[in-house]
């Protein structure tokens, strides 16, 4: 079983986070995947966009954007 590093983004409205999370790369079965741990940092990130809580958000996450739409 080997792990890779690699960064999800979670997306809530106009918040964007960056989230560092480790695929597990496992023979058979549904390779890859994450772990529990993960796959909660992933959900809590997601409430706290949800929620507009930013500061918590950046706690968890790397970073975290606000995206703005841009006119052409």
């Amino acid at each position: 079983m080997n792990t890779k590093a690699t960064k999800k983004l979670v997306r809530e409205g106009d918040l964007v986070a960056e989230v560092e999370v480790n695929l597990v790369e496992a023979e058979g079965g549904w390779a890859p995947y994450l772990s529990r741990d993960d796959a909660n940092k992933l959900d809590d990130v997601r409430d706290a966009l949800r929620a507009g809580d930013v500061k918590r958000a950046s706690t968890l996450a790397s970073r975290v954007y606000r995206l703005t739409p841009v006119t052409a």
